[in-house]
């Protein structure tokens, strides 16, 4: 098993691509900014889809699919959100190939197969969502209109990264109808903490909740909600967004709706979503230079069990026991794997199980069978402890809260340890370099000084965070009056 990590020490985005290849997550591919999610990386999205997709649906939301193209004069209705994301976008201008009369075994764009209108490949479906809502409300019976989706989508990356930024990626995203302004607040503040809570009980990642300013807002929204984490590095990581689209959408695309007193009001609307960006949150927030950790709650394979024996007749009698352990594991919903291959040694099964981060192995050879123990290792703290081989289930339960826990517990200690107060731009700069993290200073209120900040220094304000607490100040930059700080940081 290869353990040629990077040290987190040495070269931290070295650091990340060794985990991502060496875990097993993720590999590039044959198209320029884009990834193979491998087995082991997409068993972790799928535990994050199914938690996710629970908490959706227990909050009254259906899922549904909507098409990957949408025809650009669609994409033009919302001249904010066409705008936003322009730069980003890849266009279909034609639907057959044919065979190059001048060179044999190759192919060339038809001409003569050119699209009447051209199709954007969806970087967000709100207009082709919102194109259809238009057939669909008619009066308030109608409405709420709860939907979401798991998609992909493609933005045309030229910078990319494993996870954090791919010209393609995988999400989801919300997209909600309702009849009055305050429901389509109160449902993008509902969103936002399922995606606090999923975060913080699931990713084991502190966050802060908060709404971006008007430089940062997502194009074509009143206001956006967003979760802000900090990883190791003292980066912060935009881990999820919720959107008050207001009636910019509706008005777009004419949806209108008959309310209890007949008359006609366009709607009110919401977007929310995560992607595969969370993948990279989970690594950078709990790994270490020996590879992967996984939260429990997120593990495909929450404990693996690796048997050391010196005779087929030994294996035997250790199986029989391992299967009774097994038995006891699966009916407390705990997913476990018995790793009895002859063809590597326990020490390279053991180093492998490391490199993926599986949160609990256990070790059990012939002698133990005779002491009636069991060695037990866990992930997040490298440490091993001998347990009865009856109390084994309850230990292993017992465990994996408390690895679960333990991950928040030291990713909000590191947090709250790289969170600084400062009141002069020499001060917030200095910190940026020396000590990177989330800074909360005071800021004028204008787009202006925000843009400064960010040319001077690549730091962004990543939100005004919601339990602010008002203060009188002054502006690190301009000097001007200020009534709150907000968090700064250089962020993916």
């Amino acid at each position: 098993m290869s353990k040629n990590i990077t040290s987190i020490e040495i070269d931290y985005s070295k650091w990340y691509n060794d985990i991502v290849v060496q875990a097993d997550l993720a590999d590039h591919s044959a198209v320029r900014g884009c990834m193979v999610i491998k087995p082991h990386g997409y068993a972790i999205w799928e535990k994050m889809q199914q938690a996710l997709d629970k908490m959706f649906k227990d909050t009254g939301h259906v899922n549904a699919y909507f098409p990957l193209f949408i025809p650009k004069s669609l994409f033009e209705a919302e001249e904010k959100n066409a705008e936003g994301f322009a730069k980003e976008c890849a266009i279909v201008t034609h639907y057959r190939l044919k065979a190059d009369p001048q060179n044999k075994g190759k192919l060339i764009v038809d001409p003569d197969a050119k699209l009447e209108e051209e199709l954007i490949v969806r970087p967000t479906s709100e207009a082709i969502i919102w194109n259809t809502y238009k057939g669909w409300i008619q009066s308030y019976r109608d409405l709420p209109l709860l939907i979401n989706q798991w998609a992909n989508v493609v933005r045309w990356e030229m910078r990319t990264r494993f996870f954090l930024r791919t010209a393609e990626f995988l999400w989801q995203e919300g997209h909600t109808a309702h009849s009055t302004e305050k429901e389509a607040i109160e449902e993008a503040e509902r969103m936002l903490n399922v995606y606090a809570d999923f975060s913080e009980n699931w990713l084991a990642i502190p966050v802060i909740k908060g709404l971006k300013t008007s430089n940062e807002r997502f194009a074509g929204a009143e206001e956006t909600y967003c979760i802000e984490a900090l990883m190791q590095d003292g980066k912060a990581l935009q881990a999820g967004t919720s959107h008050f689209l207001g009636q910019n959408f509706a008005k777009a695309f004419d949806v209108k709706f008959a309310n209890k007193e007949g008359k006609l009001d366009y709607v009110w609307a919401t977007s929310w979503g995560v992607s595969t960006r969370l993948m990279g949150a989970l690594i950078m927030s709990h790994s270490d230079d020996k590879g992967l950790v996984i939260p429990p709650k997120l593990a495909p394979t929450q404990v693996v069990i690796v048997p050391i024996y010196k005779s087929e007749e030994g294996l035997e009698k250790i199986t029989e026991q391992v299967n009774l352990l097994m038995t006891k594991l699966k009916l407390n919903n705990i997913s476990v794997k018995y790793d009895n291959r002859d063809s590597q040694r326990p020490g390279w099964k053991f180093a492998e199980y490391e490199l993926k981060g599986i949160p609990v192995r256990i070790a059990i050879g012939e002698r133990d069978l005779e002491s009636g123990t069991i060695e037990i290792a866990r992930r997040d703290l490298l440490s091993k402890e001998i347990v009865s081989i009856n109390q084994a289930e309850e230990y292993i339960v017992k465990l994996l809260d408390e690895i679960q826990n333990n991950l928040f517990k030291k990713a909000s200690e590191r947090t709250q340890k790289m969170t600084h107060t400062v009141d002069s731009f020499i001060e917030f700069k200095r910190l940026l370099d020396e000590e990177p993290g989330f800074i909360l200073a005071h800021w004028d209120g204008t787009p202006e000084t925000e843009e400064k900040i960010k040319e001077e220094t690549k730091a962004t304000i990543r939100c005004i965070p919601l339990n602010n607490i008002k203060e009188e100040g002054l502006c690190i930059y301009s000097g001007k009056p200020s009534k709150q700080r907000v968090l700064f940081a250089r962020a993916y």
